[in-house]
């Protein structure tokens, strides 16, 4: 019986958007580079998959030039419209743009891709705040966020938020009560790239309506592994190992 070849796969060294060292974290490989144009574009791509701006997908952030997350809020229409081509696509985009100003903060905070900080754990928060100015060591704990997420949490508060993204025209409060999430159904983590959805963004909203806590890395308490692509990726392997159930399809979490 012929053995199958199988082909060693060796991890990047490096980033391969801005050549900065990767640095690993558990199971996976990150940049640390803030300044790195590929982090700033998905991080782009997943604000606005999380506001749910229709329209603001990579293309056109390409083609309106896009840089930030302030350039978004200070295009003026005219450029749009000159940019895109089509008065008809930028005036639709610049209306949900303007739409996206009044989002309620328990669906703001996760657009901001703080680790840690999902839909689930800012529902927590905002059960116990009413605007960013009551973000504190003391709610992170009243609210039941681990001492990690709260790390996360505060860095980014005090590190970018503050003179920072606070400029953004948003409202920063919550108008709507928020009830405390109840139990976790289980702990999910999404390995490679989805098939299912079109951003992980969007899988993780659907898992946390169900109930589920969704993370990045394949802590000890996961126990569903998604793995839509595939591959047997070292994260595939250890999950195998753990005995941690895995799916090839995410939507056979809800059936």
């Amino acid at each position: 019986m012929k053995r199958a070849n199988t082909k060693q796969i060796v991890p990047p060294t490096f980033c391969p958007s801005c050549m900065s060292e990767l640095v690993w974290e558990k199971d996976q490989l990150f940049c640390h580079n803030t300044l790195c144009g590929g982090k700033t574009t998905k991080k782009i791509e997943h604000f606005a998959s999380a506001l749910k701006i229709k329209g603001l997908g990579p293309r056109t952030v390409e083609k309106l030039q896009i840089q930030d997350l302030y350039d978004i809020y200070e295009l003026p229409l005219e450029n749009m419209i000159e940019a895109l081509q089509s008065e008809k696509l930028a005036v639709k985009l610049h209306r949900e743009i303007q739409s996206s100003k009044a989002t309620d903060l328990v669906d703001l905070l996760p657009a901001f891709s703080i680790k840690l900080i999902g839909r689930s754990a800012s529902a927590k928060l905002c059960s116990v705040i009413k605007n960013m100015a009551e973000v504190s060591e003391d709610t992170c704990k009243e609210a039941g966020l681990g001492p990690v997420a709260t790390e996360h949490l505060l860095d980014w508060y005090y590190e970018e938020f503050i003179d920072g993204y606070e400029r953004l025209p948003f409202r920063w409060i919550q108008t709507l009560k928020v009830s405390k999430p109840t139990e976790n159904k289980g702990v999910v983590c999404i390995s490679g790239k989805l098939k299912s959805y079109k951003t992980k963004a969007q899988a993780t909203e659907y898992l946390e309506k169900l109930g589920y806590l969704v993370k990045s890395s394949l802590t000890k308490d996961v126990n569903i592994l998604v793995n839509e692509s595939g591959i047997e990726s070292a994260k595939t392997r250890t999950a195998r190992e753990r005995g941690v159930k895995i799916l090839t399809n995410l939507n056979e979490i809800g059936n």
